[in-house]
């Protein structure tokens, strides 16, 4: 059972810049690795996960998307919805 945690940004993206830090906390907490991606270097990823906004966090395990946040999300949240695949 594959757990993916990918965070899509941008550069300059005041939002993504608000996001990283978030993701670092999340990641310590939980002892995971949450994936930086800028779909603009790999436009593939933009088709394939409907990107329209960044920050754009996606979950998925096995292959299938389980949850999907658009802007930033607080910490709590995160957590909450990754342990949820855990």
């Amino acid at each position: 059972m594959a757990l993916r945690v990918i965070s899509f940004f941008q550069e300059g993206c005041m939002a993504c810049m608000e996001q990283e830090p978030i993701n670092k906390e999340v990641e310590t907490a939980l002892g995971i690795k949450i994936e930086s991606v800028n779909p603009l270097k790999n436009r593939a990823y933009i088709a394939e996960f409907g990107l329209t906004v960044t920050p754009t966090i996606i979950i998925t395990k096995d292959g299938e998307i389980k949850q999907r946040f658009e802007g930033v999300v607080h910490r709590e949240q995160l957590e909450d919805a990754i342990r949820n695949y855990l």
